[in-house]
């Protein structure tokens, strides 16, 4: 499933895997907060078990884009769900650092895809 903001603004936000995982990209700020929250809400809502989300390639701009990612976090917790962010870059990195809201959040490493093979005796 793959889902875009209304409009012609400069993010675009990704459901990948059926509301697990959320790549976000292009710029997180005043202009762009209300299409990412709408967005996130639905994936959020309709989703189930922990929401992976991906910032490598997004940027906060300001402090509403980092308003809404708590409010993910707080969407998340409410629904009985966790939200991790496992990818981001390094500016995001230090920003979520310097606000201590990485303290809030569950920083993950990428997660890689594992092949679970059953053998019966």
């Amino acid at each position: 499933m793959s889902v875009s903001t209304i409009g012609v603004l400069p993010v675009a936000v990704r459901a990948l895997h059926s509301g697990q995982e959320v790549a976000i990209t292009g710029r997180i700020d005043v202009h762009s907060v209300p299409d990412v929250r709408l967005l996130l809400h639905e994936i959020i809502d309709t989703g189930c078990g922990d929401v992976l989300m991906r910032l490598a390639d997004a940027e906060i701009g300001d402090a509403t884009g980092l308003g809404v990612i708590v409010e993910a976090y707080t969407r998340a917790r409410r629904a009985g769900r966790r939200l991790a962010v496992i990818d981001m870059s390094e500016r995001t990195g230090r920003l979520l650092r310097a606000s201590r809201i990485d303290r809030v959040l569950v920083l993950r490493e990428p997660v890689e895809d594992h092949t679970v093979v059953a053998v019966t005796a």
